[in-house]
């Protein structure tokens, strides 16, 4: 038998990318999924998809999640006849927590899952390559597939992730509209200062510490000035939110490229800002995976 007979499950975490100072290369998982169901079929593809997106996304092989899994097929030699997916989506699309790469993580977790053998014939370094070819960055799919802190980069033509185990409250402020990830990119500008390089670096460093040993010091290892204020312009609210909240000395950075902002610290429901959504999280020790 080539493929399991049975549907498979998989649970996959929202991430926060960058941090502040650890821009394309630092990530969090959070505890907060999405839970994609596959079942091998007969013929064709079919779609049932309930919760945020469900009236935006496509049913059909143009679908991020089914492009994941097309391309782990094609790395496993194996091809199923048809595909039913089942999508329990609760991640919001659009605002910085991951969403492309939790499909792309899913994607690969599946397939992987529904061939027999699978995880003997694609292991995780692999996999985590397919995925950040198919995202073409690391920082998000690393703690989408493998949960925790990561601290990813690409060496060579290769991308690499380091996991680490770290416990942080967290909440996330996610406001009512999106912002599309190539327009926040689009405001980057294509050099910086070298002191604002210089600091931004000792930043990140000190964030890893921050993260695993010294978390008194989340508010400095939180500065940046590679990317927040240039994309400020985008998400004004959004990065207003954030100066009040590092003024009263909370540890709030933009998510991703937002502009959902996330402040390291729980308690914070006055500072919601009315028609946005808060959500009160922990650090997610565990990336995608397939439910019991």
């Amino acid at each position: 038998m080539t493929f399991v007979d049975v549907p498979v499950t998989v649970r996959v975490p929202a991430t926060s990318a960058n941090l502040g100072p650890g821009f394309d290369s630092l990530g969090l998982a959070l505890s907060w999924f999405d839970e994609v169901t596959a079942e091998v079929t007969t013929s064709g593809l079919t779609f049932d998809i309930e919760g945020e997106g469900a009236d935006e996304v496509p049913r059909d092989e143009t679908h991020l999640l089914y492009r994941a899994m097309d391309a782990a097929f094609d790395l496993l030699a194996e091809k199923p006849a048809g595909l039913h997916l089942s999508c329990r989506n609760t991640i919001p699309h659009g605002r910085g927590l991951g969403s492309s790469a939790a499909a792309i993580a899913a994607g690969l977790v599946l397939a992987r899952a529904l061939v027999v053998g699978g995880e003997d014939r694609m292991d995780d370094r692999t996999m985590f390559g397919l995925a950040n070819d198919l995202e073409g960055h690391p920082d998000n799919v690393a703690p989408a597939l493998f949960g925790g802190f990561t601290i990813s980069w690409i060496e060579g033509a290769a991308a690499e992730t380091q996991r680490l185990d770290v416990e942080a409250d967290v909440t996330v402020f996610v406001p009512p509209e999106p912002v599309a990830t190539s327009v926040a990119r689009g405001l980057l500008p294509e050099s910086v200062p070298h002191a604002d390089a210089s600091f931004t670096a000792g930043r990140a460093a000190l964030l890893v510490a921050a993260l695993t040993t010294a978390p008194e010091r989340l508010i400095s290892a939180t500065e940046d000035r590679l990317h927040q204020t240039y994309r400020a312009e985008a998400m004004p609210d959004s990065y207003k939110l954030v100066r009040q909240l590092r003024v009263e000395g909370v540890p709030a950075v933009i998510s991703g490229a937002g502009p959902t902002v996330l402040a390291f610290a729980h308690g914070l429901e006055d500072w919601t800002p009315s028609g946005w959504a808060r959500r009160e999280l922990r650090v997610s020790p565990e990336g995608a995976h397939v439910a019991p």
